[in-house]
């Protein structure tokens, strides 16, 4: 079997990765979290600095950007292939991201569903369909998610964004009548949500929304697990899940 080492490890995502690994051929060789005073069945450390004697094949990120400076380090000195699902990565993270990959592959995607894949590939098409649409992007997400809105959010609207888009985060004052050419993004946080998002594409009379809901967080594991099989055949360079779509597709 390969061997994980699982950032994140006693988030609720990095649970879910544990509870499926072995299904695509994986164990566990560590985690690392702030947390470890847990019994997980693998060995648990804090940072990468108290890491590490356990060897591994590939890294799987389920944590914090906070993490990645870190991460990057330890996996370029180790020459760890990357997968990573974090959220919330600014202009800093990602040319830390676009320097590493230079040296090694790295799978970078705010959301491994491939129904949210799919959502993509729709939305795209909706608005060729639909030029003149006003558009708006709804996500909904469960109490405790901390940034916001969320990258699976950031991710559809740059598919549907312009170099002239004005990009319109919520609504509210004495002045938000619609103005052309925005996108409109709003955040919902309450309950146990896994995560939906919805795109309405709103017309003269009438309304198309497109929708996707994850049902349980597992899509999301399998979806990582997935691209760690994918990523271990492949050379330095930067992933995402186009790439593993196409490759699971049989395409070139």
């Amino acid at each position: 079997m390969k061997r994980i080492l699982l950032c994140g490890a006693m988030g609720h995502m990095g649970r879910e990765v544990a509870h499926y690994a072995n299904e695509y051929g994986f164990e566990i060789a560590a985690g690392i979290d702030f947390c470890t005073a847990e019994d997980t069945g693998f060995p648990l450390y804090a940072g990468f600095t108290s890491f590490i004697r356990e060897e591994a094949d590939i890294i799987i990120d389920f944590s914090r950007p906070a993490a990645l400076p870190g991460l990057l380090e330890y996996a370029l000195a180790h020459k760890l292939p990357c997968v990573l699902a974090s959220t919330g990565y600014g202009p800093a993270e990602e040319k830390l991201i676009s320097e590493a990959a230079k040296q090694i592959p790295i799978f970078v995607s705010a959301n491994m569903s491939v129904g949210v894949y799919v959502l993509k590939k729709l939305i795209r098409e909706a608005k060729q369909l639909m030029p003149h649409a006003d558009i708006e992007i709804i996500e909904k997400h469960h109490r405790q998610k901390e940034d916001s809105p969320s990258g699976t959010a950031i991710a559809l609207l740059k598919a549907l964004a312009e170099e002239d888009t004005r990009i319109v985060y919520g609504r509210n004052g004495l002045d938000t009548k619609r103005r052309a050419g925005e996108i409109g993004v709003h955040s919902v946080r309450g309950g146990t949500l896994n995560g939906e998002h919805e795109v309405d594409f709103l017309m003269d009379n009438e309304v198309i929304s497109i929708t996707h809901s994850a049902q349980n967080r597992g899509i999301f594991a399998s979806g990582a697990l997935r691209a760690a099989l994918f990523l271990l055949s492949q050379e330095a360079g930067i992933y995402g899940m186009d790439d593993l779509m196409n490759s699971l597709n049989g395409q070139a």
